[in-house]
């Protein structure tokens, strides 16, 4: 494989989600078609057309890297693959089914199990995130292009996001160590643009979900100064059996206070 710029990759594929996210936002209007997987979780009409938009084109500006997607993959086929796309269409299917702004569309690139690039886009909130490298993590927020950096927006708290789920007594102990003063509820992968947009410090959560659901997210918050590991700090690789995710800690900062 010859060497990929990423920054060209990247770029090639904002205004494809913005796109995909028009159309995302529009099929949430006019109600979505619920279809239940074998899994028993929901799929819309919604999910199934941004996976298709998005697919088109990342084949079309890398067309030799496989594209494992949460609404196509097989789960009984062993993944082999070191280099690949990760997709999650629509993250936050049950908010997007009821009309809430906290959904997002997801795309991120593995190599050699390691997350390189990052795009994650809220529709309902307008706000496109996205990372290619180490200092180069932006957010477009109504046209305007910012530098994410996790520079601590409220001083006066320390603020941890939990899943819109009831929280694990494992989590809450986490957050007192790192003596959290202000938990706020927040679904899907735009958590970990909140921390590296600094306006959240930390999100901790049991092994939970896919890998497709934090791949983007800790491209993004890694490139913006924070950190994505295991709850005991070890680094998370990706491509692992049935793309499972292990216990997370993402962090803003090694300093919380500052």
């Amino acid at each position: 494989m010859t060497k990929l710029n990423l920054k060209e990759i990247t770029e090639g594929l904002l205004d494809t989600f913005l796109n995909a996210g028009q159309i995302a936002k529009e099929i949430s209007i006019r109600g979505v078609k619920i279809t239940i997987k074998s899994d028993r979780t929901p799929v819309t009409d919604g999910d199934l057309a941004v996976d298709k938009i998005l697919k088109i084109k990342i084949k079309s500006l890398t067309p030799d890297i496989p594209i494992i997607s949460e609404e196509t993959v097989n789960l009984k086929v062993k993944n082999t693959y070191k280099t690949f796309w990760l997709l999650d269409p629509i993250d936050g299917t049950k908010d997007y089914i009821s009309k809430k702004d906290e959904y997002t569309l997801n795309a991120a690139l593995i190599l050699d199990l390691k997350p390189v690039l990052g795009i994650i886009y809220a529709p309902a909130k307008n706000r496109l995130f996205y990372s290619y490298g180490k200092n180069l993590a932006f957010e477009i927020n109504n046209g305007k292009k910012i530098v994410l950096d996790c520079k601590k927006k409220n001083n006066n708290e320390i603020i941890g996001l939990e899943n819109s789920a009831g929280t694990p007594v494992e989590i809450l102990d986490i957050y007192k160590k790192y003596k959290v003063t202000k938990k706020i509820k927040m679904s899907s992968s735009l958590k970990f643009c909140i921390l590296a947009s600094g306006e959240a410090d930390i999100y901790a959560a049991m092994a939970r979900a896919s890998e497709w659901d934090i791949a983007a997210g800790h491209v993004i918050l890694e490139h913006a100064g924070g950190s994505v590991t295991t709850h005991d700090e070890k680094k998370i690789f990706y491509g692992k059996k049935d793309f499972k995710n292990l216990p997370l800690l993402a962090k803003r900062s090694g300093n919380l206070s500052k």
